[in-house]
């Protein structure tokens, strides 16, 4: 008889960003059937992790998404959704907020992150604290020593990934210096929040290898540096196949009403104000607009979906990198069936 291990994966309540929490559950290998269904309902304490009081701390979480761990023998990354005691959602869960029948849309995620020296406090690359690397231009996309720090993390997270069954589709050096990016891509709401929240705790896990610090904040540096988005790619069958310019403009206005601008900013992540002031390739958080190849709009119309005669997808450059994807594409298929 054969023992596996299943990493139960969840978020907190932390304020005002939530957090991955984990623990490992062991099952004899007789006792799983293969299915992420048939894994049992497990608790844990809520008190810890604000989502309970201490007098009825229990909380449940409940196995959604099964993965392959790659990085354990005989493992397995379970992403889970938090409930309360008697069965019904914890308002901490974001993914509780898509609906069953949101498969239509498709998600691309551009998740960008800044590598942390936990010795300095500063991005990875960057000389002592209160001092500055040149400024940017040679860090996007670079080849080099001087440019490209953080190579071997950023493969070996990409590896892994593979190897875990996420659709990452690649990895890129990003405009500040100890800064990167992956994307993921996914079909289903839900399964595009999936596939990045695993995405996310195996890059953790990798930072602990190399003790550094996965910085998820939209500004991690103040000044004339790029901050961290999450720019969220979508579709829908409308999308992909209307071939009509006017079709793509009519969704996009539906974004620039006042209550949708709102309900967007309000789960885009925390301290996005930072990040959005109109630089950087940013639209200003007060403002919206929408337009072709246009990186400093808030909504931007990719070329490629032009060229192919109105026929593609839209981007969202709003989400934050320390967004939560389920409420990001919860917010996005409301907007665009509103």
């Amino acid at each position: 008889m054969g023992k596996l291990k299943f990493e139960y994966i969840w978020l907190d309540g932390g304020v005002p960003t939530q957090m991955m929490r984990s623990k490992t559950k062991i099952i004899d290998d007789t006792q799983f059937s293969g299915k992420v269904e048939d894994l049992p309902l497990w608790s844990f304490d809520g008190s810890s992790t604000n989502q309970a009081s201490g007098s009825s701390s229990d909380c449940l979480l409940k196995p959604v998404r099964l993965f392959t761990d790659p990085t354990r023998t005989n493992g397995f990354l379970v992403m889970c959704e938090v409930m309360n005691a008697d069965g019904t959602p914890h308002i901490t869960n974001g993914r509780a907020t898509i609906n069953d029948d949101d498969n239509d849309f498709w998600f691309g995620f551009e998740q960008e992150y800044v590598l942390w020296d936990l010795e300095y406090h500063t991005p990875l690359g960057f000389p002592a604290k209160g001092y500055y690397p040149p400024p940017q231009g040679p860090y996007y996309c670079s080849v080099g020593a001087e440019f490209a720090v953080g190579r071997e993390i950023v493969e070996t997270h990409m590896d892994i990934c593979i190897e875990a069954g996420i659709n990452i589709e690649g990895v890129n050096a990003e405009v500040m210096k100890g800064q990167w990016e992956y994307q993921v891509f996914a079909k289903g709401a839900k399964e595009a929040g999936d596939q990045v929240w695993v995405a996310r705790y195996l890059m953790e896990k990798v930072g602990e290898e190399f003790d550094v610090r996965i910085n998820l904040h939209p500004k991690p540096v103040q000044g004339d540096w790029n901050g961290s988005g999450m720019h969220a790619n979508f579709s829908n069958t409308v999308l992909r196949t209307c071939g009509d310019q006017k079709v793509y403009e009519e969704i996009c206005e539906k974004f620039g009403t006042k209550d949708r601008i709102q309900a967007a900013i309000d789960v885009y992540g925390a301290y996005n104000d930072l990040r959005l002031t109109g630089k950087h390739e940013t639209q200003a958080i007060d403002k919206f607009t929408y337009g072709v190849s246009d990186r400093g709009a808030s909504i931007r119309i990719p070329i490629a979906t032009v060229e192919n005669g109105w026929k593609g997808w839209l981007e969202d450059r709003r989400p934050a990198s320390n967004a939560d994807p389920y409420k990001v594409a919860s917010s996005i298929v409301k907007t665009v069936k509103g």
